[in-house]
């Protein structure tokens, strides 16, 4: 295998195909049609492939508890590209998933040397605030700091480690510190953490992260056949999700700010980062446009439509018009700042009203 995922590290990927062969993902094709809703995320394959989602379905279909599992890393500004996993959390607590979201405050810590106090700041301010603003719902969701989880989880932090090799560690995540490995075990407690039995025991649960996390989700699932005997555990399964591409190029992060486009964003911000920034698909000139077209598959402005835009038949119409040159790229851009910018105006309306409802998703031991 040639391909290293790394957790900790920003990294644009580009071919997905390569992705699923080599790491052993399912292709989202076989379950499309058998979702209990629909979801544009899965129908345009921004979620691309996933892991053992049969477990998930066979639970809905059975009327059978399941659950999610998400973390936050609370290290840099929510942006559009985070916004991807929480409508996916949306959507699966919609289909009935009790909602398990973990701030990892120990691993930013650890690995990014973000103090604890500071840590709990931007998990609220950045992120809890937008979870909340964006429709999670507080029923059948509990949100935990790793530093403050209660005792059965940090037991099972220091179990899952019984069951590993330093051997196996550096194979799966290549060059190590002890503060990954700690970061590591910390994870895996996570992920296996809703299946216990004061959360009612062994059941599904589903996890979605970007590709980039896929090293955990492999290394959870190893753990959860290896612990069966004792906990019960299910195997874990995973949506993984292509990561949204920055406007520069590259991955979307909060490391570059002219990369990303943050939930907090005036819209004279957004106008400035869309027109300067975004990578355009388009010709040198008009008259070349107009003649040879455009590329919409390149450009930083469609990519995010086609995120953020949930009308296909619209979403279709701009990708034609683009291509055949009958729409240009500095259209192409206002469609897009608009589109942000009359969504981020009411959604910082309602970021403010969720100040008043933090504490009650908050899990408190």
């Amino acid at each position: 295998m040639n391909l290293k995922l790394d957790p900790w590290k920003s990294f644009e990927i580009k071919d997905y195909n390569k992705i699923i062969s080599e790491f052993g993902i399912e292709k989202i094709d076989d379950i499309i049609n058998v979702l209990p809703e629909k979801n544009y995320y899965f129908t345009r394959k921004i979620v691309f492939g996933h892991k053992s989602f049969q477990t998930i379905l066979e639970a809905i279909k059975s009327k059978k508890p399941f659950a999610m599992l998400t973390g936050l890393m609370p290290s840099g500004r929510f942006h559009l590209g985070h916004k991807i996993i929480v409508d996916l959390m949306i959507y699966l607590q919609e289909i009935g998933a009790e909602c398990y979201v973990v701030v990892a405050d120990v691993e930013s810590f650890l690995t990014r040397n973000i103090p604890l106090k500071e840590a709990k700041k931007i998990a609220i301010e950045e992120y809890l605030l937008n979870y909340i603003a964006l429709g999670l719902k507080a029923k059948k969701t509990k949100i935990y700091f790793q530093t403050e989880g209660p005792k059965s989880y940090m037991n099972l932090s220091k179990f899952v480690a019984k069951e590993t090799t330093f051997n196996e560690l550096k194979n799966i995540y290549g060059e190590l510190t002890t503060g990954k490995i700690i970061s590591a075990f910390t994870q895996m407690a996570d992920i296996l953490y809703p299946q216990l039995e004061e959360n009612g025991g062994p059941k599904p649960v589903v996890v979605p992260v970007g590709v980039d996390q896929l090293p955990h989700i492999n290394l959870s699932r190893d753990l959860a056949n290896r612990m069966k005997t004792e906990y019960g555990f299910i195997l874990p399964s995973a949506l993984l999700v292509r990561l949204m591409p920055g406007l520069k190029g590259g991955k979307m992060s909060s490391s570059d700010p002219d990369s990303a486009i943050f939930l907090t964003d005036d819209a004279e911000t957004v106008e400035r980062k869309i027109k300067k920034y975004a990578f355009s698909g388009g010709q040198d000139t008009i008259e070349k446009h107009r003649k040879l077209g455009g590329n919409p598959d390149i450009d930083s402005s469609y990519q995010i439509l086609n995120y953020f835009e949930p009308d296909d038949k619209k979403l279709s119409e701009i990708y034609n018009d683009y291509k055949s040159g009958k729409m240009l790229t500095s259209e192409l851009k206002e469609i897009t700042i608009e589109k942000i910018n009359r969504f981020l105006k009411e959604h910082q309306k309602k970021r403010e009203l969720a100040r008043k409802q933090v504490d009650k998703f908050i899990f408190k031991i």
